[in-house]
């Protein structure tokens, strides 16, 4: 991964930013800076996923005015850079994962975090088909006021029910992994989902099941709990 200094130094455009933090992507380089006094998150996208920065200004562009998405304030082409509204809150990964977060207040996010997916389905749906916003992970969720999505560079065309299984295995598979905890909360956001979204969601387990194979290539050390779970949701569902 490439460190943000390389542009800071290395760009004109870029030598007065100010780094006040970094953070983990397994893709592009990410950061919170200062940029002509102003707080804003800067996206150094490698120059293989041009197409996904190209994808996700213009989702962000669109649905900043009606979704709870950061704004983009410019994409520079030239050296693959978006730079976008800072979102100041928690992480909803580390929120869930918190023994001090109560059930309670977990229960709550689940449904904010439903409401969120069906907003941004509806929002971006056509006569006849729906754009998803790809890559569904809590750690791509921000709770301030309320549930903030963010890294929407793999939004494409395709079924709400994919978003909705990558969820439920984000769910499932965060420290401490299906537990039974997790599991409520997975039926929790599925629930509440399908209840104001009808009609959209068939055969969901066999895509929850599939979702959590697809995390082996990122987690080989998980591969034989990954496949035991994937197993008993694709023949028993949730329950």
């Amino acid at each position: 991964m490439r460190d943000i200094e390389e542009l800071t130094n290395n760009v004109k455009r870029y030598n007065n930013v100010v780094v006040q933090q970094k953070f983990d992507s397994k893709k592009n380089t990410v950061a919170y800076v200062i940029l002509a006094g102003k707080p804003r998150i800067l996206k150094w996208f490698v120059p293989g996923f041009k197409r996904q920065m190209i994808t996700e200004y213009n989702v962000l562009k669109k649905g900043s005015s009606a979704l709870n998405v950061p704004f983009p304030y410019d994409m520079d082409e030239n050296n693959n850079v978006l730079i976008l509204s800072y979102i100041t809150g928690e992480n909803l990964c580390d929120l869930i994962d918190d023994k001090d977060t109560t059930n309670n207040e977990k229960q709550r996010l689940m449904v904010l975090l439903a409401e969120w997916f069906i907003n941004f389905h509806n929002y971006f749906r056509t006569a006849d088909q729906f754009c998803i916003r790809g890559d569904s992970n809590l750690r791509n969720f921000i709770f301030a006021d309320r549930i903030w999505g963010v890294d929407l560079e793999e939004s494409r065309t395709g079924k709400p029910s994919e978003d909705i299984a990558g969820m439920c295995s984000s769910i499932l598979t965060t420290d401490p992994m299906f537990t039974s905890e997790k599991f409520e909360l997975c039926s929790n956001f599925l629930d509440d989902y399908i209840e104001k979204a009808p009609g959209r969601i068939i055969d969901i387990n066999d895509e929850i099941a599939y979702a959590l194979l697809e995390k082996i290539q990122w987690r080989p050390e998980d591969e034989k709990t990954l496949r035991k779970y994937s197993k008993r949701i694709r023949e028993h569902g949730l329950l």
